[in-house]
């Protein structure tokens, strides 16, 4: 009685376990579809191209966070230009410097070029190059192809570089810098803004060692035969080949300029210097018209005890009134004369009247 039943609960379980077996077939096989169909291009090219990167190493790719079309583009390029793994240029390597936030394809691309001009180059370096946040395929270009810097830079503001003679008259210069990358330096090298400040140094310090400006005109070339002799490029991450003239004005005369404003600081200090003077010569003045009123304030004062004199003279017995009128006729006689001279006493409040206002 219970041998059917057992028979047909052993037949259900083979049928539900054999639904889920399809079931997780199918899942894995829908799976394992959608990333063949994914990667499949990539690995077909890679593939053909003997660029040797397998469809597991491409679905690795995705779980690094690393995009697959890069890399394989990167690698299918240096193979076909003759850059293979023994030059370091390894799945492993483009992988590792793509994680680190370099250009993989402006790598490869320096690469294909430097092989291409014959300048040695490994991978390392390029990848250094390019991690350090210069442009590495530009380096190898400006290599093989000399860059022309301007000196000013018009996209700082200014258009000539200015100096001044020993005769004062000043000159505007335009030069034109040739370049070639040094690859060796170009890792810790200075820029071209380096380059462009010490050909204007050059410039100015030429220029004001000229006797006059003339000479300068008469052979712009001196400046660049002395500029390029100082070795600007040290320690910088070009090589310069040469230095051009381009234009040279002349400016203002700074010289004159110079002089014309110091004669008028000169005479401003001068007239300075009077006006002090003159100042000094006033309160001088108001101070010996002051000692004048003061000396004569004493006069006053002395001729006011004269008149107590005599009164105590007349006490004392020691003046008599003979003698006394013989005093006032003195008096008298001396105020006519000099009433007569015109010094007399009108006469010198007059004056000092005068004197006052």
């Amino acid at each position: 009685m219970f041998a059917p039943l057992i028979a047909q609960q052993d037949g259900n379980n083979t049928f539900v376990l054999l639904v889920f077996l399809v079931l997780f077939v199918s899942i894995i096989s829908l799976f394992a579809f959608i990333l063949f169909a994914k990667y499949f291009n990539l690995w077909i090219q890679s593939k053909t191209t003997n660029a040797n990167i397998g469809l597991i190493e491409l679905i690795g790719m995705t779980f690094r966070k690393v995009n697959p079309n890069i890399i394989v583009r990167s690698k299918i390029m240096a193979v076909q230009a003759g850059v293979t793994d023994r030059d370091g240029v390894t799945r492993q390597n483009l992988e590792a410097h793509y994680l680190a936030g370099g250009n993989v394809m402006n790598v490869i691309r320096a690469l294909i070029a430097a092989q291409r001009a014959d300048i040695p180059l490994t991978y390392k370096r390029a990848a250094a190059i390019d991690l350090a946040g210069r442009n590495v395929l530009e380096a190898i270009q400006t290599s093989v192809n000399p860059k022309v810097i301007d000196c000013p830079d018009p996209a700082k503001g200014r258009q000539t570089v200015d100096a001044v003679a020993k005769d004062g008259i000043q000159l505007k210069t335009k030069a034109r810098v040739t370049v070639r990358t040094n690859i060796d330096r170009l890792v810790g090298g200075a820029t071209e803004e380096t380059i462009i400040a010490r050909v204007g140094e050059g410039i100015v310090t030429t220029i004001g060692s000229a006797e006059t400006h003339k000479t300068v005109l008469e052979n712009p070339d001196m400046i660049s035969k002395r500029v390029l002799e100082k070795g600007l490029d040290a320690g910088t991450a070009f090589e310069i080949l040469s230095i051009d003239i381009a234009d040279i004005d002349v400016g203002d005369n700074i010289g004159a300029r110079l002089q014309a404003d110091q004669a008028e600081a000169d005479m401003r200090v001068a007239r300075a210097k009077a006006e002090e003077r003159r100042a000094a010569a006033i309160a001088l003045e108001q101070e010996n018209l002051a000692a004048v009123q003061e000396n004569r304030a004493k006069v006053v004062a002395a001729e006011a005890e004269v008149p107590k004199g005599i009164a105590e003279a007349f006490r004392r017995g020691q003046l008599g009134i003979g003698d006394y009128y013989s005093l006032k006729n003195v008096q008298a006689d001396t105020e006519m004369r000099a009433a007569i001279a015109g010094t007399g006493t009108n006469a010198r409040r007059t004056l000092d009247s005068g004197t006052a206002d």
